[in-house]
């Protein structure tokens, strides 16, 4: 198994190299691209939320605490209303990030168990696009692309570690199969994961438009979206 350290390494250079491309080669702003290869990097590291060692999980709850009120900042502006209100969901995201989340995730999750799955990745790309608002839906799928190539870069990395030289021969570890994976070894928790994927999946459709809101029927979309859009005009 690949160890932190190097985790943080691959998707650093891959945050890199995302970020370049997508500001070179597809033409978005500097900032844009400097976020989702800052996104690409964090990405790296969600896989080991899951892992029993101490340090690196205290930081990495920290560095999410601080990075997630930013990501959600258009959407808790939108929600607050004024200044006050949004400090106040800010500080609220931030808390339920840093102790409430790590504290259930300490109780429920199993190293090596579904977090290290493609359907995690596509679950932390899919928060991602939920709660970055943008006026444009490519900067949004640029953000979450971010997270689920830095998160795939983490399974990947854990699947060559555990390929073993002996020789000229190649031998299998015991956690070999154990990152890239569709379902993992405990029936609850593939329900848990697929349930929430399948929520968070017609979520994205409903805001990418590609599905109708059920709770909205008979608003058109441009109607829908003045009326979201109404708290960042006063």
């Amino acid at each position: 198994m690949a160890a932190y350290r190097e985790h943080i390494t691959v998707s650093g250079i891959c945050g890199i190299g995302y970020g370049v491309t997508a500001w070179f080669a597809f033409g978005f702003t500097p900032v844009e691209a400097a976020l989702a290869g800052t996104l690409t990097w964090i990405g790296g590291m969600l896989p080991d939320l899951d892992s029993d060692s101490g340090r690196p999980i205290r930081e990495l709850f920290s560095l999410l605490a601080a990075v997630v009120p930013c990501v959600m900042l258009r959407r808790l502006m939108r929600w607050g209303g004024n200044p006050e209100n949004t400090m106040f969901l800010a500080v609220c995201v931030y808390i339920g990030v840093r102790y409430i989340a790590s504290a259930i995730l300490a109780k429920v999750s199993v190293h090596r168990g579904m977090f290290h799955s493609i359907p995690a990745m596509l679950i932390a790309a899919e928060m991602v696009f939920l709660g970055y608002e943008s006026d444009r839906q490519i900067v949004r799928l640029l953000m979450a692309g971010g997270v689920g190539l830095g998160f795939m870069s983490h399974l990947v990395l854990d699947e060559v570690y555990s390929v073993q030289w002996t020789g000229v021969r190649l031998k299998l570890n015991k956690a070999a199969g154990s990152a890239v994976k569709l379902f993992g070894t405990d029936l609850p928790a593939n329900a848990v994961a697929y349930s929430l994927l399948f929520v968070l999946s017609y979520a994205s459709l409903v805001e990418a438009g590609l599905v109708d809101d059920p709770t909205k029927k008979g608003v058109s979309r441009p109607v829908r979206q003045a009326i979201e859009d109404e708290p960042f005009r006063r």
